[in-house]
C-alpha cells in the first residue's frame, strides 16, 4: 500500500501559484481536477435540464392530447356495492367497459370502476387521440413536481460518471507520485544515512 503524501494546512489553489518545487505532475493534476470539476459541472446540469424539459412536455402533450370519455360498464362488475351513493368513494375494481370515440367507432377495455357497479352504469375514463385507454394526465404542478424531481436524479447520475472517471484518475496520478517518490527515496535515503552517521 502505497505512503499517502503529507498533507499539511490546506491552502487555495496552491497547484496554480508559482513554486519552484512544484512538479510537472502537480500542474497535471491540477488540469485533471479542474477539467472533471467542469465536466461533472456541466454533465450534471446540460443532463438534468434536458431530461427535465423533455419530460415537461411530454406530460404537457398528454394533458393536451388527452381527454375524458363517459364509458358504460359492459358486464356487472365484481364485488358489492357499498351503501353510499357516491361513485368516487369505496372499493373499484376492474371491469369490461365500452366507450365511442369522436370518429363514431366503438371501443373496450379494463377500467377501474365502483365494486358492484350494473351493466350500463357510466364510468368517465381518459383517452388518447385514437381512443385507447390511458390513466388520467398529471396535472401542471405534478408535472412541473415530476419534472424535476426526475431531471435532478438524471442530472446527478450524469454528474457522477465525469466525478468518478476524475478521482479515479488523480488517484492513479497519486500513486505514480508515491511510486516516484518511494524510487528517489530509495536511490537517496542510503546516502543520507552515511552523512548523519
Amino acid at each position: 500500500m502505497p505512503l499517502k503524501a503529507f498533507r499539511g494546512p490546506k491552502v487555495w489553489l496552491w497547484r496554480w501559484r508559482r513554486n519552484p518545487l512544484k512538479r510537472r505532475a502537480d500542474t497535471m493534476e491540477a488540469w485533471v481536477l479542474l477539467g472533471a470539476w467542469l465536466l461533472t459541472l456541466l454533465a450534471g446540469v446540460l443532463a438534468g435540464l434536458a431530461s427535465a424539459r423533455s419530460l415537461e412536455d411530454g406530460l404537457a402533450r398528454e394533458r393536451v392530447e388527452w381527454h375524458p370519455v363517459v364509458a358504460h360498464v359492459v358486464e356487472r362488475a365484481p364485488g358489492t356495492a357499498g351503501p353510499e351513493s357516491d361513485t368516487s368513494a369505496g372499493e373499484r375494481v376492474w371491469a369490461r367497459v365500452g366507450w365511442t370515440v369522436a370518429d363514431g367507432s366503438a371501443h373496450t377495455g379494463q377500467a377501474r370502476v365502483p365494486a358492484g357497479s350494473k351493466a350500463g352504469t357510466p364510468v368517465t375514463v381518459w383517452t388518447d387521440l385514437r381512443g385507447n385507454l390511458v390513466t388520467r394526465p398529471a396535472g401542471a404542478a405534478e408535472a412541473h413536481f415530476r419534472s424535476a424531481l426526475i431531471g435532478g436524479l438524471v442530472g446527478l447520475s450524469a454528474a457522477a460518471v465525469p466525478f468518478v472517471v476524475g478521482l479515479a484518475v488523480r488517484g492513479r496520478l497519486e500513486r505514480r507520485r508515491m511510486d516516484r517518490w518511494d524510487a528517489e527515496w530509495a536511490r537517496l535515503g542510503p546516502q543520507w544515512g552515511r552523512m548523519t552517521g
